[in-house]
């Protein structure tokens, strides 16, 4: 029985550590254009932004405030909810 209680003492430090590695869906297709560590002129890196700019950022983008080629299209088709999940996602990496 201890043994047991032990285990699931374990699991449950382990769990929202791992659960914080994995990206969100819709993450992984953002490091396409956006490498999490390097960038150039037209395209801005993530890493070193925090979740809040990145959720501005596509908020802009989505209500047409921001210029854009393609990220306008993109954003709108993210939440609230996913915007401010793959934006604490990026926000781990820095």
């Amino acid at each position: 029985m201890r043994t047991i209680i032990v285990a699931a003492i374990l699991l449950a430090a382990i769990a929202p550590a791992s659960a914080q590695s994995v990206a969100p869906p819709g993450a992984a297709a953002c490091s396409g254009c956006h490498a999490l560590g390097v960038g150039s002129a037209s395209i801005p890196p993530l890493s070193g932004q925090t979740p809040e700019s990145i959720v501005t950022a596509m908020q802009a983008f989505r209500m047409g405030q921001r210029q854009a080629t393609v990220m306008d299209r993109i954003a709108k088709g993210f939440s609230d909810e996913e915007t401010r999940a793959i934006a604490d996602w990026v926000g781990q990496k820095r």
